[in-house]
């Protein structure tokens, strides 16, 4: 595949650099340093970002890529594989405010909006935009379901065959999803890791060469993707940075890019300077990043995933000690809740904002009402909450605890009988 800047030349983009050791790469397809193994980011011009203004973006498209000035894959729109994603509703929650005692203001961005109804469409389309670019002619991911559905709607787009690996236990729901856009889907009998270490090993082999793995070959440009859900809120709220942010975490990379993006703004002039606070949220059947931090420690110790919360199931997370420094830098926090937690939580969300959330966006909800109750979470800071997904996809959560309120007959005498007059 190609390997040099020069497919990289319109846009701000200038290198790969590793989290751990600082050592420099060029932009390409690779994901890990080759002098200290660790994980490797975009490295930027500091006085090409700085030159992006609040009005280029407000004259841009009405989608992620507005933001294309501070993304890793250049401004051409004919360079795309895209669905074209976001600018997703942000939400005003007074309701649920009240409910939960917040006086702040309380918001939720609501990413189920998105063409294929999660985030992972920013994502996606950054990573297949870079891997087009690269040269790569088939797309493919290692996915708890919501990725895979994206990648396989990109590649129909684009005409480009794909090939996406899913635990055999996924939701129906994301397993129909990916399959209806005509590529392969891969069910490993096994856990995501094990389907995410498998997909590791094929970026290896001469059949899997002209593939690219979005999350892994590509993930640096992949999880550049993720800084637009931080971009958008700041702009949604008039070019400013809520005091408080309450994220969903997996492998713990979308909380860190959200505090990335604000740090960004900052940076460039684009925002205020101001303080703002990291809260991440997971499920108690695969918490193993809360559970460092409630520990004090750095190790995260991997944990084999149970629950409901399917989508959030990594259970070594590949960017879990970022999100713990993401968090202590900034003085947030995180909690983990269960399965019969998580359906309240998605009923509370749906009850009090109309968004009916996945089970991410119920992990979230839940996390929420527990850091207020705690005092973790200042109940008077403006709050924005993080919806990831769209509860249609999980459907099987709550289908046994929510259904029809009454039973009647096609008569006005049932109807009345039944006090729905009254």
């Amino acid at each position: 595949m190609t390997s040099t800047l020069s497919v990289f030349t319109d846009s701000p983009a200038r290198h790969l650099v590793c989290r751990g050791c600082g050592a420099q790469f060029p932009l390409a397809a690779q994901h890990a340093c080759y002098e200290c193994f660790g994980p490797l980011e975009v490295g930027y011009d500091a006085e090409a970002l700085g030159r992006v203004t609040r009005e280029q973006i407000e004259a841009g498209p009405q989608n992620i890529w507005r933001y294309a000035p501070l993304l890793p894959v250049g401004t051409d729109p004919a360079s795309r594989v895209t669905l074209d994603p976001g600018l997703t509703p942000l939400v005003k929650a007074d309701l649920l405010a009240k409910e939960l005692g917040i006086t702040g203001q309380l918001w939720v961005k609501d990413d189920s909006a998105n063409p294929t109804h999660s985030f992972k469409d920013r994502v996606v389309s950054v990573a297949l935009t870079a891997a087009k670019a690269l040269g790569f002619t088939r797309y493919s991911c290692a996915s708890t379901g919501n990725l895979a559905n994206s990648v396989a709607a990109h590649a129909a787009r684009a005409g480009v065959p794909s090939t996406v690996f899913i635990p055999a236990d996924l939701e129906p729901g994301k397993v129909v999803m990916s399959a209806v856009y005509g590529g392969d889907v891969v069910a490993i009998e096994g856990s995501y890791d094990d389907v995410n270490r498998l997909c590791s090993e094929l970026t290896e082999t001469d059949e899997f060469e002209d593939t690219a793995f979005v999350n892994v070959n590509v993930r640096p440009f992949y999880a550049e993707g993720s800084k637009t859900l931080g971009y958008e809120v700041a702009e949604q709220l008039g070019w400013r940075i809520p005091a408080q942010v309450v994220i969903p975490m997996a492998s713990g990379e979308l909380l860190t890019k959200i505090d990335k993006a604000f740090s960004e703004l900052v940076e460039i002039g684009l925002v205020p300077d101001t303080q703002w606070s990291v809260f991440g949220a997971q499920s108690a059947g695969c918490n193993p990043i809360a559970v460092a931090l409630h520990k004090g420690t750095d190790e995260i110790v991997p944990v084999k995933p149970t629950g409901i919360a399917k989508s959030l199931n990594i259970g070594d997370p590949a960017a879990g000690v970022y999100a713990l420094e993401s968090v202590r830098r900034t003085g947030g926090w995180m909690e983990y809740v269960g399965d019969d937690e998580i359906r309240a939580g998605i009923e509370l969300l749906a009850r009090t904002t109309g968004v009916f959330a996945e089970t991410a966006g119920g992990v979230t909800a839940a996390v929420l009402k527990k850091l207020v109750e705690s005092g973790k979470l200042d109940p008077s800071k403006e709050t924005v909450i993080f919806n990831t997904g769209d509860g249609l996809k999980t459907l099987d959560a709550v289908a046994g605890t929510v259904g029809p309120t009454h039973r009647v007959k096609p008569s006005l005498k049932s109807v009345r009988e039944a006090g729905l007059l009254s």
